[in-house]
């Protein structure tokens, strides 16, 4: 199951930097934010050298390596990131840093294949989401989503009920608080589908092409929901008719669908 906006699902999340922290942290986080990861890493380890910095400093060095992770796939980083998040004290952070430590122990675990427990890490950062802007806690809505999908995906058929459920449950509780939302709304078409419920997921997918102009990022939506219907739903769908109509179907449900579009371009 494809996930929406490739980047969205997996680039980090800033680290927001603590008013009057020592310059040595302060250039380490700006090194991260600006995606300079071998040099916040050289950055962080120096840092983490003052104990005011230490444990910050030891956040942005494990997010680092993370990032560097994931574009290089080097086991090395994923053990650093392990380590680094280890030695941090939580109580020793902000609380901004904080959800920035529980996102790092949610992405190592996702990272190291480890799903349902990924998703349950990025539910607790959920729960302390408030402080987030709404594009960064859609990024974390996002990790949390694909980590239960990745959950389903390594189940049996007759085992992903559960994982589908619950994103069913939490992106129709998100798109009742905002209806424009390009995650919600993506992830209900696609958590429907992969709960078994085509019908409830067409209806979703329409409800999401209407919905899309409510919010910023509407040519994405659209475009995701386009190829969601057209290469899966629909031939699902069909599927699901006897054999001898199912091309017939097929064709009636992309004529509806090009419908739907049409009037609400």
């Amino acid at each position: 199951m494809t996930r929406i906006l490739t980047v969205l699902a997996l680039v980090a999340l800033p680290i927001a930097a603590a008013a009057a922290e020592p310059p040595s942290l302060a250039r380490a986080r700006a090194l991260y934010n600006s995606a300079s990861y071998d040099a916040a890493i050289d950055a962080a380890t120096m840092a983490r050298l003052d104990p005011k910095a230490e444990d910050a400093a030891a956040l942005v060095l494990a997010r680092a390596h993370l990032e560097r992770f994931r574009a290089t796939g080097g086991a090395a980083d994923l053990t650093a990131a392990r380590a680094a998040l280890a030695a941090v004290r939580t109580t020793a952070l902000s609380p901004r840093d904080q959800l920035d430590q529980l996102i790092g122990l949610g992405q190592t675990l996702y990272f190291s294949e480890a799903f349902g427990a990924a998703a349950d890490v990025f539910d607790s950062a959920l729960g302390r989401a408030s402080i987030l802007n709404a594009r960064d806690r859609g990024k974390l809505l996002d990790w949390w989503a694909t980590a239960l999908d990745r959950q389903a995906q390594a189940r049996p058929p007759d085992r992903r009920l559960s994982a589908f459920t619950r994103i069913v449950d939490r992106m129709e509780t998100e798109l009742r608080n905002e209806p424009g939302s390009v995650i919600a709304n993506y992830w209900l078409v696609v958590a429907a589908r992969g709960a078994g419920d085509l019908d409830r997921s067409w209806d979703a997918a329409v409800a999401g092409w209407v919905r899309a102009s409510l919010g910023s990022d509407a040519a994405d939506l659209r475009a995701e929901l386009d190829r969601v219907v057209s290469d899966a739903l629909i031939p699902e769908r069909a599927r699901t008719r006897p054999q001898r109509e199912q091309q017939e179907a097929a064709a009636a449900m992309r004529a509806e669908w090009e419908k739907a579009k049409a009037d609400w371009k």
